[in-house]
């Protein structure tokens, strides 16, 4: 395999990656986590139950769950992507191995990447036996998004033309870091307040519930263990916790937003970023507005969608630019002096 072909199977795994994280949050939103009580399989079957017969049998055996198509279908389309996905990574590592002793070839990371969607795999399973459980779906988001980054750090790290970096560039690895420390929190708390169905908490915004400071539980809110064996679809948290989990979103979103101002200053004053300024400042201004839709227009399935796609885009954006600003300046060489001559 070269590496031309071996960049390009990077690629591809990185859109893939992408349209996985784009169904999770359509299946999840459309309340169709569950629309296969089993797994792999869905009520038994490798695609799920079609005909008559079929759907009587699967009702029979699951009657607390009867057959839902439209749900079956996207969970299952879901299932088949990641699948795909995981057989991708499985030849990236392959891919790594057999190239192990090219230059600048990475054996570590796709093993690293294998590992990780491996353990997607099993959290998936969980998502399902355990009943939509807050804990783990939100383990299922962030594995989706810890793939997306380690693909896009590979990618990086394939390719073939060289980063050329300037010292300027190279101050703004820590506030970068420091931007995407925050970002990361702020993408945990947006996938707790997707698993609990806090989205819609706060119907109005400034303000929640035509208050400031409502009442809130943050210790309910928070808790990330619960018991199991109950079913968690739709939520089971009061009004309270929900407002809490809702409401630390948006305060933490407003640190984001400060955190970002501030890269952002720096990212403009430093020669060669202009693009990534651009990049990053444009996300981030569609992913506020997309925040917003969602409380004022009572999250519609595009837009909370879309919302999920933008912040894995955000995260990835910035990955890169910490990846660029970790990179050494190239060496260069001081002009040759000529001797001087004798008078």
């Amino acid at each position: 395999m070269s590496a031309v072909t071996y960049h390009r199977l990077v690629k591809a795994a990185i859109i893939l990656t992408l349209a996985v994280i784009i169904l999770g949050a359509w299946v999840r939103l459309t309340g169709a986590g569950l629309g296969c009580p089993d797994w792999p399989g869905c009520y038994g079957e490798l695609t799920w139950p079609t005909g008559e017969e079929s759907v009587a049998a699967a009702n029979a055996r699951w009657a607390e769950r009867p057959v839902e198509t439209g749900k079956a279908v996207r969970e299952m389309v879901h299932r088949y992507f990641a699948g795909a996905l995981g057989l991708l990574i499985l030849a990236l590592a392959v891919g790594a191995w057999l190239r192990r002793k090219q230059p600048g070839q990475p054996v570590i990371l796709p093993f690293v990447l294998l590992a990780v969607v491996t353990f997607q795999a099993l959290l998936g399973a969980f998502t399902v036996t355990l009943l939509l459980k807050p804990a783990i779906v939100s383990s299922h988001l962030i594995g989706g998004f810890t793939t997306f980054s380690l693909l896009v750090w590979l990618y990086w790290r394939t390719r073939p033309d060289p980063v050329e970096v300037n010292l300027p560039q190279r101050k703004l690895k820590i506030p970068v870091m420091i931007a995407m420390g925050f970002l990361i929190g702020q993408i945990i708390l947006g996938g707790w307040v997707s698993t609990n169905y806090a989205a819609l908490a706060c119907p109005d915004f400034p303000t929640c519930m035509g208050q400031w400071w409502p009442e809130q539980n943050y210790s309910e809110g928070f808790e990330v263990w619960r018991e199991i064996g109950v079913d968690y679809q739709g939520g089971l948290l009061d009004q309270p916790s929900r407002m809490a989990i809702h409401i630390a979103h948006r305060i933490g979103a407003i640190f984001v937003i400060g955190v970002f101002a501030w890269l952002l200053w720096k990212m403009f004053k430093t020669p060669g970023m202009g693009r990534w300024t651009a990049a990053v400042g444009g996300l981030l201004t569609i992913q506020v507005a997309l925040g917003l839709s969602n409380v004022l227009a009572g999250l519609p399935l595009y837009v909370a969608v879309a919302h999920n796609a933008v912040a894995a885009l955000l995260l990835v954006t910035l990955l890169s630019v910490l990846f660029i600003t970790s990179r050494r300046p190239k060496a260069t060489q001081p002009p040759i002096s000529k001797p001087l001559r004798a008078v």
